[in-house]
């Protein structure tokens, strides 16, 4: 039997489009009671009172697919209503969680309002993170994934795959219809991004759910959907470096609206954009345009290595 999934929105409310974006899972019934990604400190309340409408009265672990804001800020908050969780993250997110002042720092300087918005950390106590091996005595299996940040991981967990954004934004338009594209902020590699999806498409046996942090959960097409993943990495860059070499003078917001135009045209899950609510369709310009601009400055450091591509990082 599979544990019990719940998907809690966590709408930030202040930012316009921010709805069915932020989200956090929750697992229970079947092994230990866990959460995903219980996201920034600004909607903790919200969560908090989710999970005790559920009856969660206990959690025994919190799964951080890795630390920025909207995924990992709000855990030390957490904690203060389930102090018996025990935190799972990456090696090299442990210590911002601990001493998170240079995350919040550099979150403000990068997100700004954004960053503002979402809320600034509460450092954690050493004693509340936990060891791989800890996980593996508990069926969970982590699996690197750092194509999003160097920090990220995934997590497989009795056939669901919780993929953090390894695999991009994603979001169930119904009829079959999915709308897909690539979450690669700076700073980004393909050949990393590349190896990560490849590394949960070689998942055996290929996992029934992919529990997306956004947003939502696909099941029976899993491996039909990590592949497209793969694909549309690759479809982007190279839209990347054609609109760039057609244009090697132009500004950054030039080569932006040409690629996105382009791609609206050729890639057939991203061009699915235009159906999404109008509020959404704000959000996702502004997110699009985050992912592109790592994918240009990719291509810039690859220009200029002289070489076609970077090695992976």
């Amino acid at each position: 039997m599979s544990p019990q999934l719940d998907l809690i929105d966590l709408d930030q409310t202040t930012l316009e489009g921010h709805r069915r974006f932020v989200s956090c899972w929750l697992s229970r019934g079947e092994g230990p009671t866990f959460v995903v990604d219980p996201g920034p400190p600004s909607t903790i309340g919200v969560l908090v009172e989710r999970l005790r409408e559920l009856g969660v009265a206990r959690l025994d672990l919190v799964l951080l697919t890795h630390i920025h804001l909207d995924h990992g800020g709000g855990v030390g908050d957490l904690l203060e209503a389930y102090p018996e969780a025990r935190v799972h993250c990456h090696a090299k997110g442990r210590p911002h969680l601990v001493a998170p002042e240079r995350l919040w720092e550099g979150s403000r300087q990068v997100l700004g309002a954004l960053a503002e918005a979402y809320g600034s950390p509460r450092p954690l106590a050493p004693g509340a993170l936990i060891e791989d091996s800890e996980l593996d005595d508990l069926g969970i299996v982590v699996v690197p994934t750092p194509g999003h940040a160097a920090h990220h991981q995934s997590y497989l967990h009795r056939g669901t795959l919780f993929v953090g954004e390894a695999a991009g934004t994603y979001l169930d338009l119904g009829a079959g219809r999915w709308y897909l594209r690539p979450a690669t902020p700076p700073r980004f590699f393909l050949e990393t991004a590349l190896a990560s999806v490849e590394r949960l498409q070689a998942l055996t046996p290929v996992p029934e759910r992919v529990a997306f942090a956004h947003h939502g959960l696909a099941s029976g097409r899993t491996a039909e959907l990590l592949a497209l993943a793969g694909e549309q990495l690759v479809r982007w860059v190279d839209t990347v470096r054609q609109v760039r070499q057609e244009a090697p003078a132009a500004d950054l917001d030039t080569l932006a609206d040409a690629v996105v135009a382009r791609l609206a045209a050729s890639d057939p899950y991203f061009g699915l954009v235009e159906a999404l609510p109008p509020d959404i369709l704000v959000r996702e310009r502004s997110f699009t345009r985050q992912s592109l601009r790592g994918m240009l400055q990719y291509v810039e450091r690859e220009a200029a290595a002289g070489t076609g591509a970077e090695g992976p990082r």
